[in-house]
């Protein structure tokens, strides 16, 4: 398909990470987004091993782990004693390292999303703002985005690469509902100067209490502190950044926790709440020229850490297939074929780990056997076969 025509819907990290492949693959790559002007925009989130072996494949791993900060042990503490229950204290400061290592890092999404859009435009990406897609339609030769400023492009293949709310998705899959799994995740991020009281039980820790975990981390080069709240309710939240949360009600909810937990939680202000939706795995993820990749074909709870790293890795799959494959349809078939069992492993993971982590008994811990233990999927490398 060397001479192939792609339009990818959506300037999120999936979305880019495949523009940037193809792009260096030699073919013409436009993406779409609805937003008036693509905006580093998010919290923070964990680069897993595959996500990195794409940046390595794509000679961009230096320039993300420059942003980033690696993840040390992630250890577990309790949540009111702060004791140790798996993994040793992290005592390092955030500072970024060459990215050689093969290790796990955090990076604020902004900056990721960053250094990405730099390389897509550096190799003469063109991305079109204030295009909301409408819907698409397509014959035996091309597929049509539809926008609702009533403009329309045609292309060769057509990627949803629009995230949870995907209007490709809702296209191909009309009666497709998201189902609520009684959990909220609190967001909000704290500037390292106003968090370091609270930060003695080193750079990265996760606590576990009945029901509830907090997950804190740092990330721009150590000078932020993510903080990630879940918690069991019965409250059915949106889904999206759209939903403030009070510092009272997240204070709330964290009651009679470590005092770093709190103090992170005072200094944080309000906070950005959302409930956690799982959709059910997909059978295909194409249709005709139309295909998904990332959130939009496989949102995951975020137990695991890999929603990001799945998106990334898809993009890079899929622009290999597109690249090496002159028929769209063998293209786009084996896209599916390397991709989908790979993804409803880590979805299905992803869920698991949650039951786990949210039952667990602090006093009376025990993560044996639980997914995050699963080298093989955890460690997984995505580019291998294209080496």
């Amino acid at each position: 398909m060397s001479r192939a025509n792609i339009a990818i819907i959506g300037a999120g990290l999936g979305g880019l990470t495949c523009a940037i492949a193809l792009l260096q693959r030699g073919l013409k790559v436009d993406i779409f987004e609805a937003a008036t002007a693509i905006e580093e925009t998010g919290a923070g989130l964990t680069l897993g091993l595959g996500a990195q072996h794409v940046f390595r494949a794509l000679s961009l791993q230096n320039r993300v782990a420059a942003t980033a900060c690696p993840a040390g042990g992630l250890p577990f503490l309790h949540y009111s004693s702060g004791d140790v229950l798996l993994g040793e204290l992290d005592p390092g400061d955030g500072s970024p390292d060459d990215g050689e290592a093969n290790i796990i890092r955090h990076i604020y999404r902004a900056d990721l999303q960053k250094v990405l859009l730099e390389e897509f435009e550096k190799l003469g990406g063109k991305a079109h703002t204030g295009k909301r897609l409408s819907r698409y339609s397509q014959d035996a030769q091309t597929a049509t985005a539809h926008f609702a400023d009533d403009t329309q492009r045609e292309a060769d293949v057509l990627i949803g690469a629009d995230g949870v709310r995907s209007a490709v998705r809702a296209q191909m899959v009309p009666d497709d509902q998201p189902r609520f799994t009684n959990h909220v995740a609190y967001r909000c991020l704290v500037p390292m100067e106003r968090a370091r009281p609270f930060m003695g039980l080193g750079r990265s820790a996760i606590f576990v209490g009945p029901g509830r975990t907090f997950n804190r981390y740092t990330m721009a080069k150590g000078a932020v502190v993510n903080l990630a709240g879940l918690v069991e309710t019965d409250e059915e939240v949106p889904e999206g950044w759209s939903t403030a949360a009070p510092r009272a009600e997240v204070m709330q909810a964290f009651d009679g926790w470590h005092s770093d937990v709190t103090g992170l939680i005072a200094e944080a202000g309000d906070s950005i709440k959302w409930g956690l939706y799982d959709r059910a795995p997909l059978p295909t993820w194409s249709e005709g020229r139309i295909t998904m990749l990332g959130d939009a074909v496989h949102a995951m709870l975020p137990f695991l850490g890999m929603g990001a790293a799945m998106a990334i890795e898809d993009g890079y799959v899929l622009a290999q297939m597109l690249a090496q494959h002159s028929d769209m349809r063998v293209a786009l078939a084996r896209y599916e074929t390397l991709r989908i069992t790979r993804t409803n492993q880590v979805h299905a993971a992803s869920k698991r780990q949650g039951e786990i982590t949210q039952s667990i008994d602090p006093d009376n811990f025990a993560l044996a056997g639980a997914p995050v233990n699963n080298r093989a999927m955890m460690e997984f490398d995505p580019t291998a076969e294209f080496v």
